[in-house]
């Protein structure tokens, strides 16, 4: 991003993410498990590119001030497109006739293999589209003209990035937000990973399909949440509705350890709307008056997002040597502080001693 800027950082982001979709073509024509894989690998590091560009484009296009809720719009309709692609993806990526385990057994080798290739076929034409999507936005943004936005200091645009790396550590506040996002995104994916399973251990005898109902609850309160949030923002201090958030998403959580019935989990699934104001707030809060610190910054606090593969896990170790219940712990940890960088880790603190040899180093 440093090189290309946030324009050409959008549109390499977007035909990385065209390229991996249509990855999934050949994949299905040859059926190799490990070819999908890398498409979705490949889609990954389409997605972090457009993360890193989008998420500080979005916040430097007005007045700092309001630079939260112009974010927490933006991602909103991320929120949109987890609501309504699962059911796209149900109507025609999973609309093959399933067998189970016991009835493939009892079919014969040409059979097995004319269904597996029906069921691998169905990924084709929508992934093509998806590809097809990334492709014409790419152009679109490409044709735009779109303000680039650059650092006052030409200059320090050419420090490498191994003195950058060095140097943004000064910004506590930063470091603060990439912790924070760590959490966050542990505990986002790890409570929505689980509503499932904890739905039928609320409710004796419920199946995954009665269950799942749920989850599309908890996602569809994440979408309302992000779009009232961004309203709220226009009265409210971001930082302070970011805590509010936190701290209710905590007794969400106190419920879930603690109530009997189905009450954890409707709590559960309140959990999805305070959820959704988080990553876009914690974000914008994490790079104010990082200047031309913003893209390393912002690059940081996507890599963090490894939390979201992390926290599961462990929750996962926890919910198969005690309970799922036991697991939600791991959440509570992770929320408890998203509330502390709500009160008071945001706030932009830079190291006088190291600020002061940093730009003895620019000036030399």
């Amino acid at each position: 991003m440093e090189k290309i800027g946030y324009k050409k950082g959008i549109v390499t982001g977007l035909l990385t993410c065209g390229l991996g979709a249509l990855l999934f073509i050949p994949a299905a024509s040859i059926q190799v498990y490990g070819l999908f894989l890398f498409a979705s690998f490949v889609m990954a590091c389409g997605q972090g590119v457009l993360e890193v560009a989008a998420n500080p484009y979005v916040t430097l296009l007005g007045p700092p001030q309001s630079s939260e809720r112009r974010l927490n719009l933006a991602q909103s309709f991320n929120s949109v497109g987890a609501v309504v692609t699962p059911f796209i993806g149900a109507a025609f990526i999973l609309s093959a006739l399933e067998y189970s385990r016991e009835q493939l057994t009892k079919m014969t080798p040409d059979n097995v293999a004319a269904y597996r290739t029906a069921v691998v076929s169905t990924v084709r034409m929508p992934y093509l589209i998806i590809a097809g999507i990334f492709l014409a936005y790419a152009v679109v943004i490409s044709v735009s003209k779109l303000p680039e936005i650059g650092t006052s200091d030409a200059a320090a645009e050419e420090e490498s990035t191994g003195e950058e790396l060095r140097d943004i550590w000064r910004f506590k506040h930063l470091v603060k937000g990439v912790v924070a996002q760590f959490f966050y995104v542990g505990a986002q994916v790890g409570v929505g990973s689980f509503v499932i399973r904890l739905a039928q251990h609320s409710v004796s005898g419920m199946i995954q399909k009665d269950a799942s109902f749920y989850l599309k609850l908890h996602l569809l309160g994440f979408m309302i949440g992000r779009f009232s949030g961004s309203y709220i923002m226009n009265r409210v201090a971001a930082a302070r509705l970011l805590a509010v958030f936190a701290l209710s998403t905590l007794i969400c959580l106190g419920v879930v350890l603690f109530g009997s019935g189905v009450a954890p989990l409707w709590a559960v699934v309140l959990i999805g709307f305070f959820h959704s104001i988080m990553f876009p707030t914690i974000f914008a809060l994490s790079i104010k008056d990082l200047g031309r610190f913003t893209k390393l910054g912002s690059s940081l606090l996507v890599a963090s997002i490894i939390g979201g593969a992390v926290c599961p896990a462990i929750m996962g170790f926890i919910s198969d040597h005690s309970s799922i219940r036991v697991a939600f712990i791991v959440p509570v940890i992770c929320q408890a502080y998203v509330f502390y960088f709500a009160m008071r880790g945001y706030v932009p603190v830079v190291n006088a001693a190291q600020a002061q040899t940093t730009e003895l180093s620019a000036a030399k």
